[in-house]
């Protein structure tokens, strides 16, 4: 074992030499935000799709169109708003009189990285197609389905403080994301570098790529073997068992939460702690590794009862709450 965790470990130290200098291309057009830079990578290494919550202004689009352009990737930037249909999205079949036949148009899905920019503004239907897009990989138009490019990754936002004229994301929906990151003010500091930087009325960022897409596919195949020790394995179910019968745990919630953590979670949380730990340079995860990305999977598949809205009692709480409570290995 301690053979393979060699190769491995010299494996990652190469393949993820990449990381600070992806990292250094985004920051030329983000100020701080680093919790939303490393969501953003592991969504990305781990083949899992993001969600982004934050009130408008922080940089949440600009974030995932300096992410695309620093790995040369094919980029699609939709706006979701309630006229738009699933053809929109996915594409449609055009008919040509004159030769009588059909011809497949593709939409703007068929692109390595997806902005889904305030994807809570569309209806239903358009949200079921890309969500089905998120998990099979393939469209469907007409009589053929056709394979989306790999790596395909939806970077998703939504405005948490409009409601008129939005369609919440069931919950069903939102287990497809891997992560759900909230996106806060910048503090003081942060505040002035961005004025510093961006008060102006020319922006000129030039982003240089850094990787492309199908050094991202052998780095996901390098992530597939980092050690997840049996003891870390343990610790993840735990946790999540935790969120379906707290009282297993000695954790007074079972009134607050009307439903518990998905198997996805499971697995996202394992894919994406081994995404954290290459971006560290490490060929084995620790359960650091677990308390810093897994509140981020927790985050939208916790639903919460009636009696904890009335106790102000919140998703973020009980989440803390299962953390602290549940024994480190």
């Amino acid at each position: 074992m301690f053979e393979g965790l060699t190769v491995v470990t010299e494996a990652v130290k190469s393949q993820s030499e990449f990381v600070p200098k992806l990292k250094e291309q985004i920051r030329k057009v983000l100020v701080g935000q680093e919790k939303l830079i490393d969501g953003l990578l592991i969504g990305l290494l781990a083949n899992g799709h993001v969600l982004l919550e934050g009130v408008p202004g922080l940089a949440k689009t600009l974030s995932v169109k300096a992410l695309a352009a620093a790995i040369q990737a094919d980029f699609q930037r939709i706006q979701f708003t309630p006229d738009l249909l699933p053809a929109d999205l996915v594409g449609t079949l055009i008919y040509n009189p004159q030769s009588g036949q059909f011809s497949t148009k593709r939409g703007p899905v068929f692109a390595n990285i997806i902005l889904a920019d305030e994807i809570n503004r569309a209806p239903a239907k358009v949200q079921s197609a890309l969500l089905e897009a998120m998990e099979e990989k393939q469209v469907t138009i007409g009589e053929h389905t056709y394979a989306l490019p790999e790596p395909f990754t939806v970077l998703a936002t939504q405005n948490p403080i409009e409601q008129q004229g939005t369609y919440p994301l069931p919950e069903a929906q939102l287990d497809r994301f891997m992560l759900k990151l909230k996106i806060g003010y910048p503090t003081k500091e942060e505040e002035l570098q961005i004025m510093e930087r961006m008060a102006q009325t020319s922006r000129m960022m030039t982003i240089q790529p850094v990787i492309t897409p199908p050094e991202i596919l052998a780095v996901r195949k390098v992530i597939d073997q980092i050690y997840l020790d049996a003891k870390i394995r343990d610790y993840i179910v735990n946790l999540v068992m935790a969120t379906r019968n707290p009282q297993g745990f000695q954790l007074d919630l079972a009134d607050y939460i009307e439903y518990g953590a998905s198997p996805r979670a499971t697995i996202s949380l394992a894919i994406a702690a081994k995404a954290y730990a290459f971006m560290q340079g490490r060929a084995y995860v620790i359960p650091n590794d677990i308390k810093t990305i897994g509140p981020d999977v927790f985050r939208h598949r916790i639903m919460i009862t009636y009696e904890a809205e009335a106790n102000e009692i919140s998703a973020e709480h009980i989440i803390q709450t299962i953390f602290a409570g549940v024994p480190v290995p």
